[in-house]
């Protein structure tokens, strides 16, 4: 039994290309792998993509230009673990450009309508802390942002 991991397959209506170049732009550890093409068989126009590998942070991904049949929706969305208040910035900005949108509480859907949570690890801290009272103040805190503002969230989690 073969046990290579896991590829994560992101159907697109003809934009898989350009996904996969803005992705591996995007973060650390990505590269483009195999295209394939369609042939004078199909499916589509002879020399039309029709899927793209593609990493992208360390995560295997291939991109399929499968057609309008199908949409992203936020029921599946990748996390960013963000290690500072910089990389929050980043990512958020990077992904809203071009068409993307900022949604509530770190989410962002970009251009091609993938979902996003940019979040700041400290988050991931605070909301699980022990002391209730204080993962409390953060999540209320966070359920009223939209980007992530790493020292709001601290001021509420302190109780300040």
């Amino acid at each position: 039994m073969s046990t290579d991991g896991f590829t994560t397959c992101l159907w697109f209506d003809g934009q898989a290309e350009e996904a996969a170049d803005f992705y591996v732009s995007l973060f650390e550890n990505s590269e483009r792998g195999r295209t394939v093409r369609a042939t004078e068989a199909g499916p589509g126009p002879a020399g039309s993509v029709v899927t793209v590998d593609f990493v992208a942070n360390g995560q295997k991904f291939v991109g399929l230009n499968g057609g309008p049949e199908f949409t992203f929706t936020e029921a599946v969305s990748f996390q960013i673990d963000c290690a500072d208040q910089t990389e929050v910035d980043f990512y958020s900005r990077a992904l809203v450009e071009g068409g993307g949108e900022q949604g509530p509480c770190g989410w962002v859907k970009d251009r091609f309508g993938v979902s996003w949570q940019v979040v700041p690890a400290r988050l991931t801290e605070m909301i699980s802390d022990p002391d209730r009272a204080r993962a409390g103040r953060a999540m209320g805190a966070m359920l009223t942002m939209h980007k992530l503002d790493i020292a709001a969230l601290e001021r509420a989690y302190a109780g300040e």
